[in-house]
């Protein structure tokens, strides 16, 4: 196939990237390179180093011979995205280009406003794109869990049977999102389901869980082909932060009472996933949903987990957050397990792979980014971070074809 991978320099996009194209597939990536500035607008880093977007595409065609396109620009400008899908004509594309943090939407108003352009108006200007190039193109949008929030019911894969007052019909599932960033992906949802249903596009909308590990069999190969490692409270994940704060010799922060409970995924498996959606495309007119994780954890239960590996302590601290501490949370994964997903579960020996990595990079760390500082409450304040970078496209291409 011909793979057009969006958000290819990102923690995911690049793995992404290097597994097909290790697996022989003909791919590209796309990215505005706006999650590096987002990291200098925070002044946070990767624990993990990672190389500039030249380098790596560089050093895969050097370690492999096999060579990834690279197109530089901004889907929110629709010209750009238009004349990338006629030059490249994928086959499949694989939508990963869009800010992904919950707590990066809720610093304040002029983050909420960013994160929704950036994404529901990419989005847009993506389906409309592939409907004017080749309405064939099988779309993979990688959305989130987090859509469903925490209802009092067991969470169906994108659609929930209902009857009301002797009449029964498929609805797609209530959505409760409990952020900017994921209200975000609802619209994203709903407007990718509509263009299916009216234009007869085809999509795959995965309800991601939350990942965590950094390294695939691709990434492994070299160091300068690694990915991000983010463990900061914007961007990192709360099994990151915790893995860091272990090796750091910190205690384990803990929102609230650490009750509340989500889906995780090891990065190996986002990928398998991913070539599982891709190689069973979704058909003409067909809006499909897989909820895209292997286990659920409470964050205590997390929390504990590494706790017994690394000897740490935990430290609640109060919730920045506003939602449920303790909840009942029972979602369905049956499909992709059902496509042949053999999961890669969390068990001790990651735990202890991850805290090694952690240790390794240890003077990389940064305490002071670890600790929350978006609060989902408006705040009388001045902003604490500055504005976001722009959204304005960059039209120099690195690598283009």
């Amino acid at each position: 196939m011909r793979i057009l991978v969006l958000g290819g320099d990102g923690y995911l996009g690049w793995p992404t990237a290097l597994h097909f194209a290790a697996a022989g597939h003909d791919v590209a990536v796309v990215d505005n390179l706006l999650r590096r500035r987002y990291d200098a607008e925070l002044g946070v880093a990767s624990l993990v180093p990672i190389s500039p977007l030249p380098i790596r595409v560089g050093r895969w065609r050097d370690v492999t011979g096999s060579t990834i396109d690279t197109f530089i620009g901004d889907l929110t400008d629709p010209d750009f995205i238009t004349t990338t899908l006629r030059r490249f004509e994928p086959d499949t594309i694989i939508h990963l280009g869009e800010q992904r943090s919950a707590p990066y939407s809720m610093i304040d108003r002029a983050h909420a406003v960013h994160t929704q352009i950036n994404n529901v108006t990419g989005t847009l200007n993506l389906l409309w794109a592939i409907a004017e190039v080749d309405e064939s193109i099988h779309l993979i949008k990688l959305g989130t869990m987090g859509e469903y929030g925490t209802p009092d019911i067991d969470i169906e894969e994108g659609w929930l049977t209902v009857t009301h007052r002797g009449r029964t019909d498929t609805l797609p599932f209530p959505k409760q999102p409990g952020s900017f960033y994921h209200l975000s992906k609802v619209h994203d949802s709903h407007n990718i389901m509509f263009c299916c249903r009216a234009w007869g596009l085809r999509a795959t909308d995965l309800n991601q869980g939350v990942v965590y590990g950094s390294a695939t069999p691709q990434t492994r190969l070299d160091p300068l082909l690694a990915t991000r490692f983010d463990y900061d409270a914007v961007f990192g994940t709360v099994l990151n932060r915790f893995i860091v704060q272990a090796a750091a010799g910190h205690p384990l922060t803990v929102y609230g009472s650490g009750g509340q409970t989500r889906g995780l995924l090891n990065i190996t498996d986002t990928m398998a996933c991913l070539q599982l959606a891709a190689e069973h495309p979704a058909v003409p007119g067909e809006f499909r949903v897989f909820n895209q994780f292997t286990e659920s954890f409470t964050v205590l239960d997390l929390a504990e987990r590494v706790a017994r590996r690394s000897g740490a302590v935990l430290d609640h601290l109060p919730n920045p957050r506003v939602e449920l501490e303790h909840h009942h949370y029972h979602a369905a994964n049956t499909k992709l397990l059902d496509l042949g997903l053999r999961p890669h579960l969390l068990t001790d020996t990651v735990i202890e792979e991850l805290l090694a990595i952690a240790v390794e990079h240890r003077e990389r760390v940064d305490l002071d980014a670890v600790w929350p500082k978006a609060t989902w409450r408006p705040q009388r304040l001045p902003a604490i971070y500055p504005a976001p970078p722009s959204c304005a496209a960059e039209r120099t291409a690195v690598g283009d074809r």
